[in-house]
């Protein structure tokens, strides 16, 4: 009798659920003529959610549980965005589901397929002639009875390139930046008359942001060449002080390619788009074939928009197992495109002189924001969810909460090849309120407040703006970024804050816990794994794993990266039980109450082994991306005083100067005028200043450039590396001939694979570690024994029995030369430590 009296309750609950909760179905298939039921389906989710916005004006009694709009799986074209108004709010206990219907992928695409390619047969005024035969062409569709303009392409959906002017991930080095003409000054490129190209742009780095220029004029002036570019982005560009274009001697000017004119087409998986006769041009790879590819261009920006007021907040939408793909974002085509920071564009900015405003006197720039357009924007939105969808090929940002989002949950999502940032959250100033000031509104519901974040795949973000980030959250409060995993990003992995100040505001009891950040910074520094910025009190940054930070071939600073960097304002904030592979933290201008406490390498395995996509959302890496380039390592660096002739050094000032910075007073090293401090540095570029103001009687110099590392751990057999090292420290000039120094540079990097002898030498002798760095023509060589044995002992040993170590000795001769003030025919000469002096 139970048993049937159980059977009875189920059926009964079967039957409720069919009364009192509605499905309206859509198919690429279905037709918005139909009536929604599953026999049939509507063709487009816009119409499903009119039909369940009725069922909500009619106070329908078959939605007493909830709507659900239930997608079959297939292709779904989003050529204007889809609009979830106040009207579509569901209810506390009748949520509004867009749902994948069970075991199928509904593709909601901006995205506009080109066919019909053909191989180009006839020349093209521009395009190279020895290219020609390697081209395809088709016609560019229009679109909502507009002409189609673009900055993206995906060829049977992997990223193809906007034709530029340098191949593969080489980038070229600026000469000038002339701001008095608004100009930046290059090397004149080997492609005819760019001066005529229309649509032209200039891609250039600027320390942790890029900036994309659209060009106005090209002036050639023999070897050089002037750029000057169009409004708003040129007086932008020009009055506002950071980021800027890097001049510099030591690191190299600013990185930079031209974009987007057909005489740049000239390699496999690069395309150009000509507007004014509505033709696209693409090289292919050699593994595609245009006939039958898909070639996916994007159109529309945001696919969907979750959009309440102040007053009428959208409620209880829940987006559950879609795929949003193939955005686009035009802005930088119409109006260039000068980041601040996140990806943030600058619609003004300029330096204060002099510097100070009421609320930050020590101020010295001001600058107000924008931000990308993304696949799925929310504003004034209450109890949403996000979840089990996967975010690709996008132009800018992922997921943006911009204002008035409370209690969201973002989770268990896929997002993978996005030009910005993966997941974007608060508010940021981006409605007229200058950037450095705090946000702390009155009304309670302009805040971003309970945004659980949790158990998302983040890889192959940031690819288009580098300053983006994998999360980025500004002014929120009760936020949690708990168990998500962040890979292959271009700058930091996730970024908290707004505002560089310690004054209140929002932000309170955020949370970093237990994420997974790896493989990121791999073009722009002044960058972590974990970035925060002003007051958030009661917040926590614990059980991270952070490790793996790409060797960027353009930073400005090439140690100018951490793990974990609390930066202006940073107050309030406990950072504990993080597992990096050193101490590489920066605690930059923080206000006060933070506690950091076991962080670091010592960190229990646990940490590891726990962080990142908890097990059951594992199944999301399967889409991870390669893994491209070296990464960087934390090591001591190189600072060189040179005192001015007939000065003295003030060594005990320079030991205490040392000592308050917390490096070692007695990691100094001397010859004649030279004064060598190889140690550990939080900041090199602030050390270096403090030197320089401390110190007038000397010339001070960073080695930046280290361009060679022996290690005994990576290198040798035997991996057991000594407790405690001694330093010796060498350094000479390289020859002056520019070709014979890149032939130096040449021999080191290929010595491993082509010279293998050399560290097994290196093997032998017990080196722990040996390191060269450069500035400019000067070396600093840098060998690591264990401490209290003699280099004059174990150097003989990397000639035993191994000739071709002798062999490499006499070759390298020939490159080097003794710095001002050795003996004829002295090269290298000895620093001695000055450790009892």
């Amino acid at each position: 009798m139970k048993r049937l009296h159980s059977s009875l309750f189920i059926c009964f609950l079967l039957l409720a659920r069919f009364v009192t909760a509605t499905d309206i179905y859509v198919s690429p298939n279905g037709s918005d003529r139909n009536d929604g039921s599953k026999e049939k389906p509507f063709a487009t989710l816009n119409m499903a959610l009119r039909k369940a916005r009725e069922f909500r004006r009619l106070n329908d009694a078959t939605i007493k549980d909830g709507i659900h709009i239930i997608l079959q799986g297939g292709n779904y074209p989003v050529l204007e965005t889809i609009v979830i108004r106040p009207e579509d709010s569901g209810t506390h206990e009748s949520s509004t589901f867009i749902e994948a219907a069970q075991n199928e992928q509904p593709v909601l695409s901006g995205g506009v397929q080109i066919s019909n390619w053909k191989k180009l047969t006839a020349p093209v005024n521009g395009l190279p002639a020895k290219y020609q035969n390697k081209i395809w062409v088709a016609d560019v569709p229009q679109v909502n009875g507009n002409d189609f303009n673009f900055r993206q392409l995906w060829v049977n959906d992997v990223k193809a390139v906007r034709a530029k002017s340098s191949n593969g991930d080489a980038m070229l080095r600026i000469l000038n930046w002339n701001k008095a003409e608004a100009a930046c000054v290059i090397s004149t490129l080997p492609f005819s008359n760019l001066d005529k190209a229309k649509g032209l742009e200039l891609f250039i780095h600027q320390w942790w942001e890029i900036a994309n220029l659209r060009v106005k004029k090209v002036q050639v002036m023999g070897d050089s060449t002037k750029l000057f570019f169009h409004q708003p982005e040129s007086k932008i560009q020009n009055e506002h002080p950071w980021p800027a274009p890097w001049i510099s001697k030591e690191t190299g000017n600013s990185a930079f390619y031209l974009t987007n004119a057909i005489q740049f087409l000239d390699e496999p998986g690069e395309w150009y788009l000509d507007i004014n006769h509505k033709k696209i041009y693409y090289w292919p790879r050699n593994n595609e074939n245009l006939v039958t590819a898909k070639v996916v261009a994007p159109f529309t920006e945001t696919l969907i928009s979750i959009a309440g007021t102040i007053d009428n907040p959208v409620k209880n939408v829940v987006i559950d197992g879609i795929s949003f793909q193939h955005t686009g974002w035009l802005r930088p085509s119409l109006k260039g495109h000068v980041p601040h920071q996140v990806g943030l564009y600058m619609t003004e900015a300029y330096r204060l002189k002099p510097a100070g405003t009421k609320e930050k006197p020590g101020l010295d720039n001001q600058a107000w924001v924008g931000r990308q357009a993304a696949a799925v924007e929310l504003s004034y939105a209450i109890r949403t969810r996000i979840k089990n969808c996967s975010f690709l090929h996008l132009a800018a940002t992922g997921i943006d909460l911009k204002k008035g989002v409370q209690d969201n949950m973002t989770k268990n999502n896929l997002f993978s090849d996005i030009g910005g940032t993966a997941i974007l959250a608060g508010n940021y100033g981006d409605e007229g309120r200058e950037i450095h000031l705090p946000f702390d509104p009155k009304d309670e519901r302009e805040k971003c407040d309970v945004i659980f974040i949790e158990n998302n795949f983040i890889t192959n973000a940031a690819n288009e703006d580098w300053g983006t980030v994998g999360i980025g959250c500004g002014f929120v409060s009760r936020t949690s970024i708990r168990h998500n995993e962040i890979e292959n990003v271009s700058y930091s992995g996730i970024s908290l804050g707004w505002g560089w100040s310690p004054a209140q505001n929002i932000m309170k009891d955020n949370r970093i816990v237990a994420n997974k950040i790896h493989h990121y910074g791999k073009w722009n520094y002044d960058c972590a794994g974990i970035y925060t910025l002003s007051a958030q009190q009661n917040s926590i940054i614990e059980d991270n794993y952070i490790d793996s930070i790409y060797k960027s071939p353009i930073a400005h600073l090439p140690s100018h990266w951490f793990y974990i960097y609390t930066d202006e304002g940073s107050s309030h904030i406990t950072v504990k039980n993080n597992w990096t592979p050193s101490q590489k933290y920066l605690q930059n201008n923080n206000g006060p109450g933070n506690v950091w406490s076991n962080n670091g390498p010592q960190v229990h395995d646990s940490v590891k082994q726990n962080a990142g996509l908890e097990k059951r959302f594992h199944y999301l890496t399967a889409n991870k991306t390669a893994k491209v380039g070296f990464i960087n390592e934390e090591h001591n660096e190189v600072i060189e005083l040179v005192v001015k002739e007939g000065m003295q050094l003030n060594l005990p000032k320079l030991k205490e100067l040392l000592a308050k910075n917390n490096m070692d007073s007695n990691a100094i090293y001397h010859w004649q005028n030279h004064y060598v401090i190889f140690d550990k540095v939080q900041d090199i570029g602030v050390m270096q200043g403090r030197i320089a103001n401390n110190f007038p009687e000397a010339e001070v110099s960073v080695y930046h450039d280290m361009f060679y590392e022996y290690s005994k751990k990576k290198h040798c057999t035997d991996k057991t590396v000594a407790k405690e090292w001694q330093h010796i420290i060498l350094t000479a000039n390289l020859v002056a001939d520019e070709k014979l120094q890149k032939e130096y540079l040449s021999y080191h990097a290929t010595q491993f694979e082509k010279w293998p002898e050399v560290s097994k030498g290196f093997c032998n002798a017990d080196f722990q570690q040996l390191l060269i760095f450069r500035n400019g023509r000067q070396l600093m060589l840098v060998i690591s024994i264990p401490k209290g044995e003699s280099l004059d002992k174990l150097n003989p040993r990397t000639t035993e029995n191994n000739p071709r170590v002798d062999e490499w000795n006499k070759i390298m001769k020939k490159y080097q030369e003794g710095i001002k003030g050795t003996k004829p025919g002295e090269t290298w000469v000895f620093l001695k430590q000055m450790n009892n002096e």
